[in-house]
């Protein structure tokens, strides 16, 4: 299961509300091979559903990731930081074994 913070709760519905997308563009949430670290997470909207997705609900906010991407992302939380040291979404991921020092990429 993948849960979301209050803040990353607020700034999804501010960004789906800024960029005129519906309530049916939900989060897709992915690993893809990359980053520095060797795995990197994707994060953006997504209208599609593919038949092997899994769907998660976390204060009113779908999500939805691919079966392979639910290896690594299990007990994530989606957090939004908007503080003097960076801003924008992080990923708090219990299964990371190493994190770059940007946050966007992993390994396990």
């Amino acid at each position: 299961m993948i849960t979301v913070s209050e803040k990353a709760k607020e700034r999804i519905l501010s960004l789906r509300k800024e960029e005129g997308r519906t309530e049916n563009e939900n989060i897709r949430v992915s690993v893809k091979g990359g980053g520095c670290s060797g795995l990197m997470y994707d994060l953006g909207f997504d209208a599609s559903l593919v038949e092997t997705d899994h769907i998660f609900e976390d204060k009113g906010i779908k999500i939805l990731v691919d079966r392979k991407s639910l290896l690594y992302l299990a007990g994530t939380v989606l957090e939004f930081t908007d503080g003097l040291n960076g801003k924008g979404f992080q990923f708090v991921n219990p299964n990371a074994s190493r994190t770059c020092g940007c946050g966007e990429s992993f390994s396990v």
